[in-house]
């Protein structure tokens, strides 16, 4: 049951971004009110779970729990207001976002649940083609929706929780990094500073067409790439890049050194394919403390 008139039959244009207060990752609480509140749930888990290999103690991209020797889950969960205007591909950008927590830490996305906020006066095609959006990106990564959650929200929000599998051995933290170790970005900066433009009707189409095409692309075949070589990895989004080098940095007490000039910036690579993406390199290289 749901109330009177929510997710109305009455198809009318919608510009979802009109919708949203603060869009996309940009509207994460802050990490050092993050620490805040979840510092007391880190201090009653440290050390009464052991199979608990990444939570709260050393807080990542997702959390993993080993079920044996050979076999962790990774879960995690991702969700946000719109971004763009297009309800699939709003649905589409939400779900490769969430998904790209599991590829951060070396694993592979299994199944995915939806975590949904939709006004009771949104159009029913618009509810519709955002949820098809993210359950085609969630079959794209060979994963599947199980299920989900949806409640009534002045606000859209969406996005999943998901789960991935992958051996203990294998997981790939925000720890790890060596002095001398280079960083590799698997795509271009600055589809926020785009998706903000076109809010505004100041973004050029192009460069908007090409932000959505990067913010769709898993980022699966790049996690692919580097999972046997790579010391330490991260999902780069709401703290944006000098924030999420800070954590890599702090978690393997390291250093970072950032060559501004290298840094590949959207509207020039944004229009690259998955297969290439793993070629931008950021020359930068971390250095002891």
């Amino acid at each position: 049951m749901v109330a009177k008139g929510a997710l109305s039959r009455v198809e009318e244009p919608v510009r979802l971004t009109e919708l949203a207060s603060c869009a996309g990752c940009a509207a994460k609480a802050g990490a050092e009110m993050l620490a805040q509140v979840l510092s007391h749930l880190s201090e009653l888990q440290n050390g009464h779970h052991p199979n608990l290999l990444v939570g709260l103690k050393a807080p990542d991209d997702a959390t993993v729990y080993r079920l044996d020797d050979e076999h962790a889950v990774v879960l995690t969960v991702d969700f946000f207001a719109p971004l763009v205007d297009d309800p699939y591909e709003y649905g589409g950008i939400a779900a490769a976002n969430a998904l790209s927590d599991i590829y951060a830490m070396g694993a592979e996305a299994v199944l995915a649940l939806n975590i949904a906020g939709f006004p009771a006066d949104l159009p029913s095609q618009t509810v519709a083609d955002i949820l098809r959006g993210g359950a085609d990106k969630v079959s794209e990564a060979g994963a599947i929706i199980a299920g989900g959650h949806t409640i009534i929200d002045a606000e859209p929000k969406y996005g999943l929780c998901a789960m991935g599998m992958v051996h203990p051995a294998r997981i790939l933290t925000k720890a790890g990094a060596d002095p001398g170790d280079a960083v590799y970005l698997t795509k271009p900066l600055g589809t926020g500073l785009v998706t903000t433009a076109a809010k505004f009707n100041e973004a050029a189409r192009e460069h908007v067409q090409a932000a959505i095409q990067s913010m769709s692309t898993l980022n699966r075949h790049a996690s692919h790439i580097v999972r046997e070589t790579a010391h330490a990895m991260t999902d780069v989004t709401g703290y944006g890049i000098l924030g999420h080098a800070y954590e890599m940095a702090a978690a393997g007490d390291v250093c970072v050194r950032f060559t501004a000039s290298e840094l590949p910036i959207a509207g020039s690579l944004l229009v690259a394919r998955p297969a290439t993406a793993i070629t931008w390199m950021a020359r930068w290289r971390f250095r002891a403390k």
